[in-house]
């Protein structure tokens, strides 16, 4: 085969595939995030859509990789297909900004249909992404090395410029620019590759296409090697989903420390591919050197889970603390705290799967078919990881649970390990290939004597004062309720993903059976239905059966093991067995969009809004969508943490709650938390018609176990209405779909509630009470006033004052000894 010199080196085709791994990195965050917005984040939504974008990808490897076979410019093949790229790209985003309306409108008719839809809109520039990499290698026939080292130093290059796109994305581009923009920049990051490669395609014109060369003689085109690679790339795609729920309980469930444990995932795969790649083309047995690897790999993920401890939490603590006296910096801190942790279970891993594949590049790709070979290897990889995905997320963990789940990866990984050995040099009894066997046996031991309550048992020892009641890692999430608290204070608490969301300890109790019943209590019409988004402890949806009037209860809840724990808190009267209860697994948002029912109250419960999907029923787009769905008079009610977010996210989501609705008030439902009352007609504060609803029984006994014996405690939880909300809301920029900054917003400061409980304070009004007497408006004066001594005392305690704290309580407690609220904060002497 003759060729003609072209000026065009391995260095410039490593930066453009750089730039292409970040363009589509970013791209396939964007979509999955904004396909959570049309179908929900219920796990078999994502994976369709993650499964889609990787079908994608393996087809465009497969069909593309033989096209750029033929092709005499594969540098304009891969321009044109960045370019396309690129505006496909752009379509994508701004049409999944759009599409849930049609999307809801064909499903409910043709379910097939609409999801086809989906999968075809992810899919299609996927399908041009797959043949960027076959098709850049292509143009690098020339150039000096073997395939395996050319093909692993742009695997490494391609993987780095995700890195970088999987980082960049939650760090700074979507905080600073928001979703659609960030759209277009990944399309100009793939837009410069492509000029690039058009801008050195007319110097390397290849003189003869490789499908009509001469066959070769080459060791490379196996088909052993590509099917023990497809499942070398199940095995790996399932350590990542099983990862993702293991590594939760040593991060967080912010965006942030899932695109450090992504990115640790990526970093290993390009820097082992990197390495190895320079010694690959040297090999004298590549063949065992796969099986060693990939074998290795296997044993040494299991082996990181088995002597896993609380080490690492104390690793964590020191990282993040060395790292916030460098920077003054919390947020970076934390960040250092999550890069301890993925580096500690994840890195090592992939470190060695990355080096695997120069080698199955080496072994399956024949040089005389370098394009449709490396598609190949790249396609049947691609859709392995797409069915290892599956099987581990939806059959092995919620089957066997994460800790079993690794060990049939691990086993799978030695039996690849074995049977590529098979085709290798030598004896058995020596040398490398004697080291498969020998590590296969030592990870089957492991994966039989690891316990497989594993990750169970460090969850409660990190909670030292905590026993397990239950735990069940199923789809999607880990799930788990640890009893806790002092001798005369047992509580229970509710771990998701290993992160504390609630229990039932009194404060919680109380914010929840407001959540639910206040609302209820000033309506000014007859409340008939009510809607719970959010069942968690099942308190808030439980407080509704205590309201007679309703006649329809219905609460959504995405997690199925959730719905199960919640027959472990007390305080939530059997919610999620109760007939006169209809509990709807699904996610909040999807069961707005699919359903035109109405209610008098939908009240929203969901995780902190920092926590990563959380936002979408956070966002004024949200609201809007519930909006719709209210009856006449309806309200909304939103949970508003002021804890757990610093103050200027607490701004933005009170800005988000006013952009949706004229009429909005706000109430102190316990120190730590508030709560947004929303809707479109005046909200009439009649205290008559409250003291008579609160006459019900049901009520009065839901209310008074929390501190609330009569109109006066209730009324005295108001704080301000729209007119003080705009006050507090200032020039803060709303929360949105495109916008969703409070999920990316910074770490939160350890003083904020100290910051944000007196800002709100200060702008108290009073409640525009109608029908109210001198008596009870002296009663609700008198009970709002110890309601400010017990917030003082507190923000005494959390400033260290504890003589203050002291001083403070004595002095309520003596008008309030058989308040159960209160009472709760002090020890039985005191009361």
């Amino acid at each position: 085969m003759q060729h003609r010199a072209y000026a065009f080196s391995p260095a410039m085709a490593g930066f453009m595939l750089f730039l292409s791994g970040a363009a589509a990195l970013i791209f396939q965050v964007l979509w999955i995030k904004q396909l959570s917005l049309v179908t929900g984040v219920d796990i078999h939504a994502v994976s369709a859509g993650v499964s889609a974008f990787f079908l994608g990808l393996a087809l465009g490897s497969f069909v593309l990789g033989r096209f750029g076979d033929r092709s005499l410019r594969p540098l304009r093949v891969y321009a044109v297909l960045e370019i396309g790229v690129a505006l496909l790209g752009v379509g994508v985003t701004f049409g999944l900004a759009r599409i849930a309306p049609l999307f809801v409108s064909i499903e409910s008719s043709l379910p097939v249909a609409a999801w086809a839809m989906l999968i075809l809109i992810v899919a299609a520039p996927a399908f041009l992404m797959g043949g960027t990499l076959p098709v850049l290698l292509r143009a690098l026939e020339t150039a000096p090395g073997g395939v395996g080292a050319k093909g692993g130093r742009l695997y490494a290059a391609n993987t780095l410029g995700a890195i970088i796109g999987c980082l960049a994305i939650s760090f700074v581009i979507v905080p600073a620019l928001g979703v659609q923009a960030t759209g277009l920049t990944a399309a100009a990051l793939g837009l410069a590759a492509a000029a690039l490669a058009l801008s050195r395609s007319a110097a390397s014109t290849i003189a003869t296409p490789q499908a009509l060369s001469a066959p070769s003689d080459s060791e490379g085109g196996s088909r052993l090697a590509l099917a023990l690679y497809a499942l070398a790339g199940g095995v790996a795609l399932g350590y990542e989903v099983a990862w993702s729920q293991a590594i939760v309980q040593f991060i967080s469930t912010r965006s942030f420390a899932f695109s450090v444990v992504l990115a640790t995932y990526l970093a290993g795969l390009a820097l082992g591919a990197a390495l190895f790649a320079r010694r690959t083309d040297r090999l004298d047995d590549p063949w065992t050197t796969f099986g060693l690897l990939i074998t290795a790999a296997g044993l040494v993920a299991l082996f990181e889970l088995a002597v896993l401890g609380t080490w690492l939490t104390v690793w964590q603590t020191n990282a993040e603390a060395a790292v916030a006296a460098v920077t003054g910096s919390v947020f970076a801190g934390m960040s250092a705290r999550f890069v301890v942790a993925a580096l500690t279970i994840v890195f090592v891993p992939t470190l060695i799967l990355g080096a695997a594949f120069p080698v199955a590049l080496r072994l399956a790709v024949d040089p005389a078919h370098v394009g449709r070979d490396t598609g190949r290897v790249l396609a049947f990889n691609t859709l392995g990881g797409i069915a290892g995905t599956l099987v581990t997320g939806f059959l092995l963990i919620p089957t066997l649970g994460i800790i079993r789940s690794f060990s049939i990866l691990a086993v799978a990984a030695a039996v690849i390990g074995v049977v590529a050995i098979s085709r290798g040099k030598g004896s058995l009894l020596a040398g490398p290939r004697l080291a498969v066997p020998v590590l296969g046996a030592v990870t089957l031991l492991l994966a039989v004597f690891v316990p497989s309550d594993r990750l169970a048992a460090l969850l409660t020892k990190s909670r030292s004062d905590g026993t397990i009641v239950s735990y069940e890692e199923g789809l999607g999430a880990t799930v788990a309720v640890i009893e806790q608290g002092q001798a005369d204070r047992r509580f229970r608490r509710l771990y998701i993903q290993g992160v504390s969301n609630t229990g039932d300890a009194m404060p919680s109790l109380r914010y929840m059976r407001l959540q639910a019943l206040l609302p209820l209590l000033i309506h000014k019409g007859e409340p008939k239905s009510a809607l719970v988004i959010g069942l968690g402890t099942g308190i808030t949806a439980g407080s509704l059966l205590a309201y007679p009037g309703l006649e329809r209860r219905v609460a959504a809840e995405l997690l199925p093991s959730v719905a199960r724990a919640s027959g472990l808190f007390k305080g939530n009267y059997d919610a999620a067995t109760d007939p006169r209860l209809e509990v709807r697994l699904r996610d909040g948002r999807r069961e707005l969009l699919r359903s035109d029912e109405r209610y008098d109250l939908i009240t929203l419960e969901p995780p902190p809004p920092s926590a990563a999907g959380v936002v979408n029923l956070y966002s004024s787009d949200f609201y809007r969508l519930a909006r719709d769905r209210l009856a006449e008079n309806g309200m909304l009610a939103q949970w508003l943490p002021i804890a757990t977010q610093n103050d200027e996210d607490t701004r933005s989501l009170v800005k988000s709650f006013l952009d949706s609705f004229p009429q909005v008030t706000l109430w102190s439902t316990e120190l730590h938390e508030m709560l947004l009352v929303g809707s479109l007609q005046p909200q009439e504060i009649d205290a008559t018609r409250i003291a008579e609803r609160m006459k019900e029984r049901p009520i009065a006994a839901a209310l008074g176990e929390v501190g609330i014996s009569g109109p006066a405690d209730l009324l005295a939880t108001w704080m301000m209405d729209r007119s003080g909300l705009e006050r507090y809301a200032g020039s803060a920029l709303p929360v949105t779909d495109d916008q969703p900054r409070i999920e990316y917003a910074s770490w939160v400061r350890p003083d904020e509630l100290q910051r944000t409980l007196p800002a709100l304070i200060a702008l108290r009004t009073q409640a525009p009470l109608l029908a109210v007497d001198p008596a009870t408006k002296t009663a609700i004066a008198e009970a709002h006033n110890r309601l400010l001594l017990f917030y003082q005392a507190s923000l005494n305690a959390y400033a260290g004052y504890r003589a203050e704290w002291a001083r403070d309580m004595e002095l309520l407690m003596r008008g309030e000894q058989a308040n159960p609220y209160y009472g709760w904060f002090v020890s039985s002497s005191q009361r």
